[in-house]
């Protein structure tokens, strides 16, 4: 549901095309966004350098696919954080749920985007990751 298809890579043609997996497996690594306040410089480098395709959604972020994962740049994010790994789970509110009940602390609660839900959690050790699911908007 992208706007734009953007092109960065004078080495491919995007005639090649990047063929993605068509299913999203189950507590699996599915995304990994990256903070990107200076978006046109991080799509002309991933691009020139790993010929990674782009989709904007609007000044603030976009999503690439490199072939074998796909993943986001988002201005929003805290420059120089880390990546964040995104995983998928078809039922957000019991993965949450499994996430609390093994000592995980929830940093930023379901929330609704273009294409699904997701939430960000901690783990014991402070990492923070997220969950995503595209089953549908959130109810409230």
């Amino acid at each position: 549901m992208g706007q734009e298809q953007v092109f960065n890579s004078p080495d491919r043609d995007p005639a090649d095309g990047i063929t993605m997996p068509s299913e999203h497996k189950e507590d699996s690594i599915d995304y990994v966004e990256f903070a990107a306040p200076e978006m046109d410089s991080m799509k002309a480098f991933y691009g020139s350098v790993f010929g990674w395709l782009f989709t904007d959604y609007g000044p603030d972020y976009a999503d690439f696919e490199t072939g074998s994962i796909t993943g986001g740049f988002s201005r929003l994010a805290d420059a120089g954080s880390s990546p964040l790994v995104v995983l998928y789970a078809r039922d957000l509110e019991s993965k949450l749920k499994q996430i609390v009940d093994a000592g995980g602390e929830i940093s930023r609660d379901i929330l609704s985007f273009p294409g699904g839900r997701r939430f960000q959690f901690r783990d014991p050790c402070g990492n923070e990751l997220a969950i995503w699911s595209d089953g549908g908007c959130d109810p409230g």
